[in-house]
């Protein structure tokens, strides 16, 4: 089905699989777009739920189950059936290492800036057939209302989050070298991430308001002075994405912020 044909709800999630399940989850939906399939399907979920349950949509990343790799993932497909759907306001939900050395595991970060080292990525809807050439602005990638009530939940659930910081998008699917570290340090990244773009550039291509919410699994190379053990990295995950539900619980109407 087209995502057009969905109940029309101006808030969307992007995020993994383990993310659905701080959600309460309702029908799945297949839909198609013009740019192909979308990673998963498009999920009723509810959020703000102890303030106004709002509902939303969602989809899963690398599918579900988890399978697809960052750089394979459909985010022009992604994004189109969140719009089509109704979306307006995008929350993404993203697994980062920190850089700042006092960027720790499990902590939360609403990243406000962002540097792109990915390549090869379809990043962008302009080279479509029948697209127009968009030169959008993008100096503040996050800026907007969706930032402001992730914030706003925050304040109202007492999740701590640090509420600045550079995401450094790097083309995975392999964790990066203390080298590449140390580069993007000297960039001035913050954490680094894997699916962080194009996704933040085709929505405001869109038009969506797109707030990033990453969760720190771990220290990047080099900043721990131990080596990244995944099965470490899944279990801070488990525990930081408690907090993650917290938030989106108390998740007020993004349209009441300018």
């Amino acid at each position: 089905m087209k995502a057009s044909e969905l109940s029309p709800f101006s808030i969307g999630i992007m995020g993994g699989s383990g993310a659905l399940q701080l959600l309460d989850a309702r029908d799945g939906f297949v839909v198609t777009t013009p740019w192909g399939d979308p990673s998963s399907e498009i999920t009723q979920v509810t959020v703000g739920a102890c303030v106004v349950p709002q509902a939303a949509w969602m989809i899963q990343r690398h599918g579900n189950p988890h399978r697809i790799p960052p750089h394979r993932v459909n985010y022009r497909a992604n994004l189109w059936a969140l719009k089509e759907a109704g979306v307006r306001h995008v929350i993404a939900i993203n697994a980062v290492g920190g850089i700042r050395p006092n960027f720790l595991p499990a902590d939360l970060v609403l990243v406000d800036q962002l540097i792109d080292y990915t390549w090869g990525r379809a990043h962008t809807y302009s080279d479509g057939p029948d697209q127009p050439l968009v030169h959008c602005e993008f100096g503040e990638p996050y800026h907007g209302p969706m930032r402001s009530a992730l914030i706003e939940a925050g304040e109202r659930c007492g999740v701590g989050m640090h509420l600045e910081g550079c995401y450094g998008a790097t083309q995975g699917p392999r964790l990066e070298t203390e080298a590449e570290i140390r580069r993007m340090a000297r960039d001035g990244c913050d954490v680094v991430g894997m699916t962080g773009m194009p996704e933040a550039g085709l929505a405001r291509e869109l038009g969506l308001d797109y707030a990033c919410l990453c969760v720190v699994a771990n220290p990047a190379a080099g900043i721990g002075g131990e080596p990244i053990s995944l099965e470490e990295l899944y279990e801070v995950l488990a525990t930081a994405m408690g907090k993650v539900g917290q938030l989106l619980s108390h998740l007020p109407d993004p349209e009441q912020f300018a």
